[in-house]
C-alpha cells in the first residue's frame, strides 16, 4: 500500500466530511476513546481482521451488546475489511455477532481499517472481495460516508444509518 493510496482515501473521505486518522497499534485504545461518544457498542475486531489480539478491551465500548444496549448506543465501532481510495468506501464484513447492526443503528460509526487493506480503486476492491467471497461465500456492506437521503426534498443525514462516520486507519508496526 502506498502513501498515495492513503492520500486518495483520506481525500475522498474528506469530501464526504468523514475524518480519517492514521494511528499506530499502541495508540489504538486512546484513539478509540477519543472517537466514541458513550454509550458505545462494538463487535470484536479480531473477527474482521483475523487478529484476536486487536481488541476493544480497555475502551468504553460494550462488545457483543444486548438489543437494549444497541438501541441506546450513540456510537458503534466495527472493523472494515477494505477501504477503497477513489470513493472513500468501506467494505464492512458481516460477522456472526451482527456487525451490520452496530454500524447502522447508531448516530456515529467509527470504522477501523488496516492500512494494508486500502486499495486504490473500486475495481480492485470488487475484485478483492469477489475472490474472498468465492472461497467463503461471504458478503459485505459497501458504505460511502454517512447515511443520507433527499427523497422528500432537502438532504437529510442519518435517515437510514449513521449521521456521522469516522475512520481510524491502523498502520503497520515499525
Amino acid at each position: 500500500m502506498s502513501g498515495a493510496t492513503f492520500s486518495s482515501f483520506e481525500r475522498s473521505l474528506g469530501e464526504l466530511d468523514v475524518p480519517a486518522t492514521r494511528i499506530k497499534r499502541e495508540e489504538f485504545t486512546n484513539q478509540v476513546e477519543e472517537a466514541v461518544e458513550p454509550p458505545a457498542v462494538g463487535v470484536p475486531l479480531g473477527e474482521t481482521f483475523d487478529e484476536p489480539a486487536l481488541s476493544l478491551d480497555g475502551t468504553p465500548v460494550t462488545v457483543d451488546p444486548t438489543p437494549v444496549a444497541l438501541r441506546e448506543a450513540t456510537t458503534g465501532v466495527t472493523g472494515a475489511r477494505l477501504g477503497i481510495g477513489d470513493y472513500g468506501t468501506l467494505a464492512l464484513s458481516l460477522t456472526d455477532r451482527a456487525s451490520e447492526l452496530v454500524s447502522l443503528f447508531v448516530e456515529h460509526h467509527v470504522a477501523v481499517v488496516r492500512e494494508r487493506d486500502l486499495v486504490d480503486e473500486m475495481r480492485t476492491g470488487i475484485e478483492t472481495l469477489g475472490e474472498e467471497f468465492a472461497e467463503t461465500r461471504g458478503s459485505a456492506i459497501l458504505a460511502t460516508g454517512p447515511s443520507a437521503t433527499a427523497d422528500m426534498g432537502a438532504l437529510v443525514k442519518g435517515a437510514h444509518g449513521p449521521r456521522t462516520v469516522e475512520v481510524l486507519v491502523l498502520t503497520e508496526d515499525d
